[in-house]
């Protein structure tokens, strides 16, 4: 949309505290993922829809205070907690400090704003203090749960709940979703654990999913793919999968499932692009790989590290299947994206995606808990060129024509305007 000069238009504030947080992420750093995506995509997708946003997000290192995306829309950086980086499981004690902050320097600068959206607990808790304070609209988007986060974690309880602080996040999310003007769930799974675990009356829910740059993730010809894996070392039954370096997104199950598939594909091999170059990430890549050892199977499995923002449409047009074996996954951007790409994908069940699929003609599942039955679905594609074009053809049409994020923003518009009449009328 062309700005009018001297025109201000309605401004949004979009809060996103945690994780590195910038213009152009560097994405796969700690709690830098596809939240940071979801944020930055529709906030562009707002700005062309003739809206104004500021991304909040948290200053530390050596961060500037700003980073100008262009006409009205801008990543404000506001320090608390210290100048050193802290896990969003942390966030608790640092949010009171922080609202007080933000709001102090808002009354400085003169800014209002027409709506909140916040993204995750941590922001959910400070956008509605914020909300509450000058009498803004708020909508939340939680992106993950954490009762359904909780479900998922294996090993000591204690231990658990010590790192993870489950019932202090738990009962700041059910204040957050009772509080706010609205919650915006990105599936239909979502919405019915916020009703069973959270007691939140399914008026008070959206369902809108996230978006893909329908421009960067396209697909591309037979000839194209075959340079395409002859450049990065792709061979025709290799099973690909992208994502941070963390215990919910399942790359042990997919490890675990590799022997099964090996049955039924004899060179079955994984192309694991996990995490970042963290010590943290470091570490969990070497339980994985004795994991592999223990199974025999290192050989068959490639370890990609960590791949630029830039080059991740090429290494999802490239994959003969792509995987996504969570435990626990509040959506699954980078399947949508693969999909998006031509590439078949097989899904978990354990998260919203597979409940929007044609199975057999968008995509596959499986539960990847189940080495054998997670391996099946990965084979079919690799031993079935028939079906492989089908789900190449078919999925990247549902994945463009549902997914992309102009009508995405449209969608959420809607929900923001829905949910200020419904604040103007209750405060009165």
């Amino acid at each position: 949309m062309e700005h009018i000069p001297g025109f201000s238009p309605p401004r949004i504030l979009m809060l996103s505290l945690h994780g590195y947080f910038s213009a152009a992420p560097e994405l796969g750093l700690p709690d830098t993922g596809g939240q940071v995506v979801f944020v930055l995509e529709l906030a562009k997708q707002l700005v062309e829809l003739g809206h104004a946003v500021d991304i909040v997000t948290r200053r530390f290192e050596d961060q500037p205070e700003f980073d100008d995306m262009g006409p009205h829309l801008r990543v404000w950086r506001i320090p608390f907690g210290g100048p050193d980086f802290i896990r969003k499981e942390d966030m608790h004690d640092h949010l009171d400090e922080f609202v007080r902050r933000f709001l102090d320097t808002l009354r400085d600068h003169g800014l209002s704003y027409e709506y909140i959206n916040s993204h995750y607990w941590d922001a959910g808790f400070a956008g509605q203090q914020i909300g509450e304070e000058l009498d803004i609209t708020h909508i939340h988007t939680p992106h993950s749960l954490g009762s359904w986060k909780r479900r998922g974690m294996q090993g000591d309880t204690q231990k658990i709940e010590s790192d993870y602080r489950f019932e202090e996040r738990i009962r700041k999310e059910f204040l957050v979703y009772r509080r706010c003007d609205q919650v915006i769930a990105t599936s239909n799974q979502q919405i019915e654990l916020l009703i069973e675990d959270y007691d939140v009356p399914a008026p008070h829910i959206s369902m809108i999913p996230p978006g893909i740059d329908e421009s960067r993730y396209t697909p591309i010809t037979h000839a194209e793919i075959a340079v395409a894996r002859r450049r990065i070392k792709f061979r025709k039954h290799d099973v690909y999968t992208v994502g941070r370096a963390a215990a919910n997104k399942g790359y042990d199950l997919l490890i675990r499932a590799l022997p099964e598939l090996r049955e039924l594909v004899p060179d079955a091999r994984l192309q694991l692009a996990i995490g970042a170059n963290s010590g943290a990430d470091e570490r969990r890549v070497d339980k994985w790989k004795s994991l592999a050892g223990e199974i025999d199977v290192t050989e068959h499995v490639r370890w990609l590290g960590h791949i630029e923002d830039e080059n991740m449409p090429r290494y999802y047009r490239a994959a003969p299947v792509f995987a996504l074996p969570s435990r626990y996954e509040p959506f699954g951007m980078t399947a949508v994206e693969a999909m998006a790409c031509g590439t078949p994908c097989v899904v978990t069940i354990h998260g919203g995606l597979e409940e929007m699929f044609d199975f057999g003609s968008h995509a596959l599942f499986a539960d990847p808990k189940r080495p054998r039955e997670f391996a099946v679905m990965l084979s079919m594609p690799l031993r079935y060129p028939q079906l492989q074009e089908r789900l190449s053809i078919t999925g990247a049409r549902f994945a463009r024509r549902m997914f992309g994020w102009r009508g995405i923003a449209r969608r959420t518009r809607a929900t923001f305007e829905q949910a200020r009449s419904l604040h103007d009328r209750d405060r009165y």
